[in-house]
């Protein structure tokens, strides 16, 4: 395993390569590479305050996208296997270093100007694989991740593979997202469910503001993001890694009378 603390321009033998032409950074980095091919691609205008990066795999790609406005910063540990993808767009900000997962050839898209509170995953995969034990088929494969534009995920929540977050809604405390969510709404629970459509969010804190102060100020209004839910808008098909065929034998699971005139006709 190669490992770098370092940020700056990089290509090895490998063919791994770090794409990045801003200022060096040499605090809280750690990049991995376990493979081969493996590019991250992150611009020189990306607001990086703590990055954990291992590829663990062949063929990964990370990119992470600028940052133009004013935001709590990039805190990420992004962990990429055999033939996936991470991409995380414009002016996302992170409160505290969020997880994000993609493994077995899925990917996980961050839209531009998400909000991620403290102790959050996104995640792919399950890392350990679950098997039905008549079939031997797994029932856990790894499946994509799409998180729209403006997106508000609260304290320790958790997003899980095959998943879409509409844009502009918000994930409330300790949910747990395992089907997707429209525009435009809040979900809260586990597994999380929309207690209300129709809702709009803006970054600004309440915390300094004065009793009964009209919301939101000028300026302060992302109007593009302000729509009504559209729970038929969700339509992004999750990508799941194939499953090979189960090696043993199904026969074995038929009714004793049913393998009887099996064995009859193939005798016979």
């Amino acid at each position: 395993m190669l490992q770098l603390h370092k940020l700056e321009r990089y290509k090895d033998d490998q063919g791994n390569e770090i794409v990045y032409d801003g200022e060096i950074h040499e605090t809280k980095i750690d990049i991995r590479f376990k493979g081969s091919n493996n590019k991250l691609v992150i611009s020189p205008k990306a607001d990086i305050k703590d990055l954990l990066v291992t590829f663990s795999g062949d063929n990964g790609r990370i990119e992470i996208e600028q940052t133009t406005k004013k935001r709590a910063g990039l805190r990420f540990e992004l962990r990429c296997g055999h033939e996936s993808r991470i991409k995380i767009g414009e002016n996302v900000g992170c409160a505290g270093r969020a997880f994000i997962s993609a493994v077995e050839g899925v990917s996980v898209t961050i839209g531009a100007d998400v909000m991620f509170a403290k102790n959050i995953e996104v995640r792919g995969d399950d890392t350990h694989p679950i098997f039905d034990v008549h079939t031997e088929k797994r029932v856990n494969p790894s499946q994509s991740i799409v998180v729209g534009e403006h997106v508000w995920i609260a304290k320790h929540a958790v997003v899980m593979g095959g998943v879409t977050i509409g844009n502009g809604s918000v994930i409330g405390f300790r949910s747990i997202v395992t089907s997707n969510i429209p525009n435009n709404c809040i979900a809260v629970g586990a597994p999380a469910r929309v207690v209300r459509r129709d809702i709009a969010w803006e970054r600004p804190e309440v915390v300094p503001r004065r009793p009964n102060e009209l919301y939101p100020r000028k300026g302060e209004k992302s109007p593009q993001y302000w729509n009504p839910t559209d729970d038929d808008a969700v339509s992004e098909k999750p990508v799941v890694r194939p499953q090979p065929k189960a090696q043993r034998r199904l026969v074995r699971y038929l009714p004793t009378s049913v393998r009887r005139l099996a064995r009859k006709l193939r005798s016979s």
